[in-house]
């Protein structure tokens, strides 16, 4: 699951105006200092990818930061990471899911993404999200076979709502994360995120991606329901946040034009007050 504002694999938004961070608050203090640490180097390494620097100058970034990694494992932490090595012994978080992260953004670096296969979105989603949610069930305690699981769905459905709710906003990136079978069934050839969007046949590519988010926010709340609920009461939390921008996007459609949508503070706060409290 994400630690995105999980706002389009864009970590780049303040933490305290998120539901990741809603979320953050109602953890034990070194859970909740562990899991601001898995935001502040997602979030670090997605405005690297996300910046408009040369191709070249990004992808030498994010190596830096996979050298950076393999130190803090090695038990030589660079500054920058000095503060992560508490939480990464006392949750035992992984390198590979670190790894992993920075792999997903620098998906977008050599070129934009537009229109993957569906196996490329798959792999995209697992390692912009999943991996996120990896790092994270350690943190929240939960045991590794539900914990890997709940970060397989969870992940994908906020990552798959994320690329819905941000059709338009990533096509004026240049970016479009629809994938080349939908595409190609509902009749569109092209790949021009602009042309795409602005597509009368586009609702067709979208209701099967919706269709795969609910399915995995299905089988995230089927692992929840076993599980101890002090250890997934944050995961919860954002599950039902992004479910009802799902719910929403859902209502709204996809022809355009399309107005953003966005969850109420009321429903945020109904949300925060039944699966954190009660």
């Amino acid at each position: 699951m994400s630690v995105q504002t999980a706002d389009n694999a864009n970590y780049g938004s303040t933490a305290s105006g998120s539901s990741f961070y809603a979320a953050m608050r109602i953890l034990p203090p070194a859970q909740r200092e562990a899991m601001f640490r898995i935001y502040s180097f997602c979030r670090q390494v997605d405005d690297i990818a996300d910046s408009d620097g040369p191709r070249a100058e990004r992808l030498a970034a994010l190596q830096q930061w996979r050298d950076d990694i393999d130190a803090l494992y090695r038990g030589q932490p660079p500054a920058r990471l000095k503060d992560y090595v508490a939480s990464v012994k006392a949750f035992g978080l992984k390198r590979e899911d670190f790894l992993a992260i920075v792999d997903g953004m620098e998906m977008d670096v050599p070129a934009d993404i537009r229109a993957p296969d569906m196996a490329t979105l798959d792999l995209y989603c697992d390692r912009v999200a999943s991996a996120v949610g990896r790092l994270s069930v350690r943190v929240f305690g939960m045991g590794e076979e539900d914990g890997v699981a709940l970060a397989h769905h969870l992940g994908r459905a906020l990552q798959l709502t994320n690329i819905l709710r941000d059709l338009d906003e990533d096509a004026g990136l240049g970016r479009l994360y629809l994938p080349r079978e939908g595409l190609l069934h509902a009749g569109i050839t092209g790949d021009d995120p602009a042309k795409v969007t602005a597509d009368k046949a586009l609702p067709k590519v979208c209701a099967p991606l919706a269709q795969r988010a609910a399915m995995h926010f299905a089988k995230a709340d089927e692992i929840m329901a076993r599980c101890p609920r002090r250890t997934v009461r944050a995961p919860r939390i954002m599950s039902k946040y992004y479910r009802a921008i799902l719910d929403l996007l859902l209502a709204r459609g996809f022809a355009a034009p399309r107005e953003p949508v966005r969850v109420t503070k009321l429903t945020k706060l109904a949300i925060l007050f039944r699966y954190a409290f009660i």
